[in-house]
């Protein structure tokens, strides 16, 4: 029996109907049974949600908001279907049900799991549209609420995986469908225990088809892109890329844990633990090779380029005159735990520690709170974090140049700077 393959496809390959159409150019060759895709929401959907939560937590009228995400959704669909097709009134619902949700009190305090009540539509919609279309060009897929499968803890908008229920599950509901038919399902998503609806992080579609390809002992996992592959920098903020044709698991890990955004974080380790490899090819160039990240890669030491914007620079010092020791650090690294804050960059001194984190709705506020009576504490906004791995010192001047640096930081294979404009 053959493994099954995982295929997953981001926002950018869903964003509107041509978008829809050439994932279904791509799929009629490939499609047959053991065959799993997993799709984002459309587009920029999920940003909309995010501002539809900003203005009800603001208590200003969403109501705008919601029918251009809805209009958005009926337009592709316009597109792709007849008049009467049943994808327009299950799209209506879709849109009753999020209002019936957002008529519900949201808090500050109970914002995180609010947020992923609300965001989940994104993924839900997009996977309805896609199915659909898919039939209606033949190419015969089950849909599948990943939320029936994907079981994680109540951490809510940044959900651990209960592995040993998760594979349960997929085992004896996803499995069977799969011998049988092509399954398309979402993205992003899982439940709790209790059933109430969770999300994995944002970008967190990539952890998704890791998770199910671990879980079904799959034999590979493609992650289609707007890019040819792996690249050693990001093409829209740098020239003069280069495409990787392969990576070994560790240094693919590397540059996820960095912040390159091609792959979500987590998707690496439960491929890497499994020896399933990884796939990285251009929805719009499907024949191209792309890059393969699998464990018997020859090593790239290439120049890798990466970087993060909105990041916060956060300055702690003791007020009590004494040096850091490691039990202010643990203190440090308390708080951020419980506000679920990844540190990008640390530096330590006799006197202070510094911190750089995304920034957050809320989480910076909280931060300040929770640490300001044992430190005094000092931040900056709007900064980016610049990394370069295996950097070439003869070309990284370019990259400092017309910028203020705020904090730096080198080792024998890494360099990351915290900068902003000048």
């Amino acid at each position: 029996m053959r493994k099954t393959q995982i295929h997953k496809f981001g926002g950018a390959s869903v964003k509107d109907a041509l978008g829809v159409q050439n994932i279904a150019d791509i799929l009629r060759n490939r499609l047959r049974n053991n065959f799993a895709i997993v799709v984002s929401a459309m587009g920029k959907s999920t940003n909309q949600l995010e501002n539809i939560l900003s203005l009800k937590l603001d208590n200003k009228d969403y109501s705008k908001n919601s029918t251009i995400l809805k209009d958005f959704h009926l337009s592709v669909c316009k597109e792709l279907f007849p008049a009467d097709h049943v994808i327009f009134p299950k799209i209506e619902n879709y849109f009753i049900q999020l209002h019936h949700e957002l008529n519900k009190p949201l808090t500050k305090d109970n914002y995180d799991e609010y947020y992923d009540r609300i965001v989940g539509f994104g993924e839900l919609l997009s996977s309805r549209i896609v199915m659909e279309y898919l039939c209606m060009q033949n190419l015969l897929v089950l849909w599948q609420d990943a939320r029936e499968l994907i079981a994680t803890d109540s951490d809510f908008r940044f959900a651990k995986i209960d592995w040993a229920k998760s594979r349960q599950n997929c085992q004896s509901q996803l499995k069977p469908k799969l011998e049988q038919f092509p399954v398309l399902t979402q993205g992003f998503l899982g439940a709790d225990l209790n059933g109430r609806p969770t999300t994995l992080g944002r970008e967190g579609s990539d952890f998704t088809a890791a998770i199910l390809a671990s879980c079904l002992d799959a034999g590979s996992v493609t992650i289609w892109k707007d890019v040819p592959g792996v690249l050693n920098a990001d093409p829209k903020l740098f020239s003069d890329t280069i495409l990787f044709s392969e990576l070994d698991y560790q240094q693919a890990a590397q540059m996820t844990f960095y912040g390159a955004s091609v792959i979500h974080p987590k998707t690496i380790k439960p491929l890497a633990n499994s020896g399933i490899p990884l796939f990285v090819k251009s929805f719009l160039n499907p024949d191209e090779e792309g890059t393969k990240i699998h464990s018997q890669a020859k090593s790239a030491p290439l120049p890798t380029i990466i970087l993060k914007k909105e990041q916060i620079l956060v300055s702690l010092k003791v007020t009590d005159f004494t040096f850091i020791e490691e039990s202010h650090i643990h203190q440090v690294y308390a708080q951020l735990q419980t506000l679920k804050l990844r540190v990008n960059m640390l530096q330590t001194s006799a006197i202070s520690i510094s911190i750089v984190i995304d920034s957050q709705l809320f989480k910076l506020e909280q931060l300040l709170r929770s640490l300001s009576q044992e430190f005094d504490v000092r931040y900056n906004e709007g900064l980016e974090l610049l990394t370069v791995l295996h950097p070439d010192m003869d070309s990284l001047p370019e990259y400092l140049e017309d910028y203020e640096l705020l904090l730096e930081q080198q080792t024998r294979n890494t360099i990351q700077v915290v900068r902003r404009a000048k």
